[in-house]
C-alpha cells in the first residue's frame, strides 16, 4: 500500500486543486457550476486574507487507482485536527443524496446526518440572487 502525506496546500497546488474541483464536479454531474479559475484560487486562498484553507493528500508512489487507500479518512481526521487547533467545535461536510459511499464513510467516522437527525436542508444564493438582494 502506498504511503499518504496530508499537508497544507501551497500556491503551487492551485492547478491541481482546480483539476480536482473539475473532476469532482464531473463525478457529481455538476460541471456546469464550476466557475472558478486558477488565478481566482490563488487570489482567494493565498492572498493577504485567505477565504479558504486547503489540505492536499500526497500519495507516494501514486497508484493508478486511489480508492481503498484510506485517503478520505486521513483527510477528514486531519480536518478535525486543524479545526480543533483553530478553536472550532464542529465542521460540516456537504454530500449529494445519491453518494451513499461518502455518507456511509462520514457516518462510520462519527458524523451526524443533520437532514435525518434535525431536518436541516442546505441552501445556496447564486450570483444573480445576490445581486438582487444587494440592489446591484
Amino acid at each position: 500500500m502506498a504511503s499518504t502525506r496530508i499537508r497544507e496546500a501551497t500556491e503551487r497546488d492551485c492547478g491541481d486543486i482546480l483539476r480536482m474541483i473539475r473532476e469532482l464536479a464531473e463525478y457529481e454531474k455538476l460541471s456546469h457550476q464550476v466557475k472558478i479559475s486558477e488565478e481566482a484560487l490563488r487570489a482567494d486562498g493565498f492572498g493577504e486574507n485567505p477565504s479558504f484553507h486547503c489540505l492536499v493528500a500526497e500519495v507516494i508512489p501514486a497508484p493508478g487507482e486511489l480508492q481503498g487507500q484510506g485517503i478520505g479518512t486521513k483527510i477528514i481526521k486531519k480536518v478535525a485536527e486543524v479545526a480543533l487547533c483553530k478553536g472550532c467545535s464542529q465542521f460540516r461536510l456537504a454530500v449529494l443524496d445519491w453518494n451513499k459511499k461518502a455518507m456511509d464513510l462520514y457516518k462510520s467516522l462519527g458524523a451526524q446526518d443533520l437532514t435525518e437527525l434535525e431536518g436541516w436542508h442546505s441552501f445556496r444564493f447564486e450570483e444573480a440572487a445576490m445581486r438582487e438582494l444587494a440592489g446591484w
